[in-house]
């Protein structure tokens, strides 16, 4: 089963309404910093402390906006940690109820085929760089696309749509160049 792309986007449009209205914008990027941080506290328990009004990290990033990300780290069940379990599960839970992931979806793509082979291995070494990359340049820039371009476009802030253009200002030439051959 595959939603209609206006009703995905209307849904994804409510969704984002709600948690801005209810909560606070969707960003997720953060919570990875945060995931590392937990494991690395479970390692080394001296990484986040308390202190009399907040927490801090010896590690600068953690430790930076007065301790929140310390805080973060030391409490991770907050709303954005479990919206991005939310989001992993609702994934594998759609994926089971449909049956699991069938073998037209682990073929590698036909454009990829065209432009890279068909290597399954060099098509999941190309997605893991490419989403490590872009994580990092999330992290650099203080946040990811669904906080600066989509919850940032949502609230009619200039610096969301200028993000957005600068994202497909850079993602429509990578493109181009990447996928010369078509399908």
């Amino acid at each position: 089963m595959t939603l209609d792309w206006k009703t995905g986007g209307l849904a994804l449009g409510l969704v984002f309404f709600a948690a801005v209205l209810l909560v606070k914008p969707i960003g997720v990027s953060t919570q990875f910093v945060i995931l590392d941080g937990v494991l690395w506290d479970a390692v080394d328990p001296a990484v986040v402390t308390q202190t009399e009004d907040s927490y801090t990290a010896t590690n600068a990033y953690l430790a930076k906006s007065g301790g929140k990300y310390a805080k973060a780290v030391a409490n991770p069940l907050n709303y954005s940690f479990l919206f991005v379990l939310a989001m992993l599960l609702g994934g594998a839970a759609s994926a089971w109820q449909r049956g699991g992931v069938g073998p037209a979806e682990r073929r590698v793509p036909e454009l990829w085929k065209a432009n890279f082979g068909d290597s399954p291995i060099k098509r999941f070494a190309a997605a893991f760089a490419g989403g490590f990359i872009v994580l990092y340049g999330a992290r650099l820039a203080g946040g990811c696309t669904s906080g600066h371009m989509m919850s940032g476009m949502m609230q009619t802030a200039v610096s969301g749509y200028l993000f957005a253009a600068g994202a497909f200002a850079a993602a429509v030439p990578t493109a181009l160049m990447l996928y010369k051959e078509e399908a």
